[in-house]
């Protein structure tokens, strides 16, 4: 947007909407920053079409949630500039002790007209891209639905002084019904039937989500061409970016998916902090996840995986959960990488430039 733009739209309405689940507060400011009116709107697409259809070109300031996926959609739609606030740099109205969706409206509204730099605007994926990531976020809700199940059959069985046999989770319902015992068995077989009716489910989502990224998504062989990274990782990774060329320096996208340590340092203190954890949960989780299986004993002799375990040998309490949350950073940057370059992905290319001892291929 260029200096004209911006400065046609300063001098008209900035709109601070508070979307709510039932209702929206909406605040409208002129070019001085008075209050011109204050509505409250259902948030339903109906209600928003018709209160901002009536509304000349505005700014328009909404927080990232629930519903603002549709509203800004709806709202560049009609015409009007959105700018999309990320949630944690609201915290003056979390941290307010006169906190109401009026004043919440306000503020966004001001801080909005005054510099929207200041919100750290957020951007939303296209429709397509969210509907098929609906798919991959229904069986992340599957998957702990089932792992909170079989944490239950566990602890109750443990509690009758016996226990049920290891095995894996999707082969659970199979592998331990004759371990329960008699006294339990009206109680935990119906658990165990839903426990077995969810892996089914699961499975048929692997299947739906493996035929997405090979028919809809093809940059994702790109991605899983490193053997720790499947189609599931693969595509959150691609439908959660959307385009590799939004950031300008690949190892930004370690900091944007929330896996780069916080930083308080004073003076000559620098104390170790936990990650960002801002960004995607979903993806973040299945990058960690991959982490934890290349430098896991099953994993393959890779760049990646010889720095992870250097990383993990330097001893210190949660020394390879550290490990891990650092390959996995690595990893998100490796994946932009081969994404935005097309390149075929090479495991000990680093390896080979250092003359260390490279395998051959047999």
């Amino acid at each position: 947007m260029d200096e004209t733009t911006t400065h046609r739209l300063e001098e008209k309405l900035t709109v601070g909407v508070d979307l709510g689940d039932r209702s929206s507060q909406c605040c409208v400011l002129d070019a001085a920053g008075e209050v011109l009116e204050e509505s409250t709107l259902p948030t339903t697409q109906a209600a928003f079409k018709r209160w901002f259809s009536g509304k000349e070109r505005a700014r328009v300031i909404i927080e990232a949630g629930t519903h603002s996926h549709w509203t800004s959609r709806l709202l560049n739609e009609l015409g009007h500039e959105v700018i999309i606030a990320n949630p944690r740099m609201l915290r003056f109205i979390y941290g307010s002790d006169s906190k109401n969706d009026k004043a919440d409206a306000a503020y966004l509204a001001r801080v909005g007209k005054l510099d929207p730099g200041l919100l750290k605007p957020v951007s939303h994926r296209s429709e397509a891209a969210q509907a098929d990531l609906v798919l991959i976020r229904s069986r992340d809700a599957l998957v702990h639905s089932r792992a909170s199940l079989v944490t239950h059959a566990r602890a109750l069985v443990k509690v009758f002084g016996a226990r049920l046999p290891r095995c894996s989770t999707d082969a659970f319902a199979r592998k331990v019904e004759s371990s329960v015992p008699d006294v339990l068995r009206p109680a935990l077989l119906p658990v165990l039937t839903v426990i077995s009716a969810l892996s089914a489910e699961i499975r048929q989502l692997d299947r739906k989500i493996d035929a997405l990224a090979k028919d809809a998504y093809p940059d994702t062989s790109l991605l899983s061409q490193v053997p720790s990274v499947g189609n599931l990782t693969a595509l959150a990774y691609v439908l959660t970016l959307e385009d590799p060329s939004r950031f300008p320096k690949a190892r930004v996208v370690g900091s944007y998916l929330g896996l780069r340590p916080r930083q308080k340092d004073s003076g000559d203190k620098q104390p170790q902090l936990r990650i960002t954890k801002a960004g995607d949960q979903l993806l973040r989780g299945l990058l960690v996840e991959c982490a934890q299986h290349t430098i896991g004993p099953l994993g393959a002799d890779s760049d990646l995986r010889r720095w992870g375990l250097k990383l993990a040998e330097r001893g210190g309490k949660n020394a390879k959960k550290r490990a891990a949350v650092a390959v996995a950073r690595k990893l998100s940057v490796l994946l932009l990488h081969l994404w935005g370059t097309g390149e075929v992905y090479e495991p000990l290319r680093d390896a080979a430039r250092r003359g260390e001892p490279v395998p051959t291929p047999s």
